[in-house]
C-alpha cells in the first residue's frame, strides 16, 4: 500500500520499500559498528581475535551499504522513499520550537510525518555515512596516500565511528521507548488516531476520507462569534 494511504483506522507510515531500506541499511551499520568496535577497541580485539576476518567483514559491510539505498531511490517503488526523504530535509518553525521544547506533546505544536529530532538524527547519519564511506575507501587503498593524508583520514574516520555510534544509539533508545513507531517499522501502520494526537500536520495531509474530515472537524477551536466568522478571519 502506498505511504500516507488511510485504511480503515490505520495509516500507512512507511511502505514495503522504506521499511526494507531501514533495516537493510540498520543491519549493515550495526555490523560496521560492532566490527569497528572490534578493530577500535584493544580489549574486544583481544577477546575476539580473528582480526583478519572481522576487518573483511568490515570492508564488505561498508562497500555494500550504498547498494539499498541505490535500489530504495532508484526503483520505480521510490515515491515514498523520495517523498519522505524531502520531509527529514525540510525543517519547520514548529520542528525548531520542539527541540526547544520541554514538554514536547502538550498538542501545542503541529508536528509534521517526523519530528525536530528525528530530522537532525537523520541529517547527522545522512552527512556521516559518506564522510566514513570515503575516508574507509582512502585507508584500505592507501598505497598512493602521503602519511598526513593517511593520518587525517584515520582521525576523521575514528570521530566518524564514534559520532555514527552514538547517533545510532540515541535512534535505537528513542525507537524502544514509541512502541507505536517501532510497530509502524515492522508492519507500516499506525493508527490514525495516533497520527492525529502525535503528527497532527502530517494528519493534515492525509486523504481526505469521511472519517479524517471528521476528526479534522473535531479538532478544529470553536469560534464563539459564529460560523461566519470563519472567513471573515482569513480575509
Amino acid at each position: 500500500m502506498p505511504v500516507d494511504a488511510v485504511v480503515g483506522d490505520l495509516v500507512v507510515r512507511f511502505d514495503r520499500a522504506e521499511r526494507w531500506l531501514h533495516w537493510v541499511s540498520a543491519i549493515l551499520v550495526l555490523v560496521l559498528i560492532a566490527t569497528g568496535s572490534v578493530m577500535y577497541i584493544g580489549a574486544l580485539s583481544g577477546l575476539i581475535g580473528r582480526r583478519v576476518l572481522v576487518e573483511t567483514i568490515h570492508l564488505w559491510a561498508g562497500l555494500a551499504l550504498p547498494l539499498p539505498f541505490a535500489v530504495a531511490f532508484a526503483g520505480r517503488w521510490n515515491r515514498g522513499v523520495r517523498r519522505d526523504a524531502r520531509r527529514l530535509g525540510r525543517f519547520l518553525t514548529d520542528d525548531w520550537l520542539w527541540l526547544r521544547k520541554r514538554f514536547r506533546r502538550s498538542g501545542s505544536l503541529r508536528i509534521g510525518k517526523f519530528n525536530g529530532g528525528q530530522k537532525v538524527n537523520a541529517v547527522l547519519v545522512t552527512a556521516t555515512l559518506p564522510v566514513l564511506f570515503a575516508t574507509g575507501v582512502l585507508l584500505e587503498w592507501n598505497g598512493w596516500l602521503t602519511d598526513s593524508w593517511r593520518t587525517g583520514a584515520t582521525f576523521v574516520h575514528d570521530w566518524g565511528y564514534v559520532a555514527l555510534s552514538l547517533l545510532v544509539l540515541g535512534h535505537i533508545l528513542k525507537a524502544l521507548a514509541d512502541p507505536v513507531s517501532m510497530r509502524a517499522m515492522r508492519r507500516g501502520t499506525v493508527p490514525r488516531r495516533w497520527a492525529l494526537e502525535e503528527h497532527p500536520r502530517w494528519h493534515d495531509e492525509l486523504p481526505l476520507t469521511d472519517d479524517v474530515a471528521d476528526e479534522r472537524t473535531e479538532t478544529l477551536p470553536t469560534d464563539p462569534a459564529g460560523p461566519g466568522s470563519v472567513g471573515r478571519s482569513r480575509s
